[in-house]
């Protein structure tokens, strides 16, 4: 299911739609009960971004030690 939500980013409302699956993930890093600098949405991004490198280079590790067929 989808669900609306709104940041306020540099004093301007932007709503979108999102799974209900990935809604406390971006909430974890943006928030949507203050207005937000750019700053600030820059630090999310990078945060989001470290999290998927690292999980990609774990699956690399792991898929390495998976004997070929």
């Amino acid at each position: 299911m989808e669900n609306n939500l709104t940041f306020h980013i540099n004093n301007m409302a932007y709503t979108i739609s999102v799974d209900d699956r990935i809604r406390e993930d971006i909430k974890k890093y943006l928030s949507t009960d203050k207005n937000l600098n750019t700053k600030e949405l820059l630090a999310a991004y990078l945060h989001v971004t470290q999290e998927l490198y690292t999980f990609k280079q774990e699956l690399e590790s792991i898929s390495e030690k998976i004997p070929k067929l």
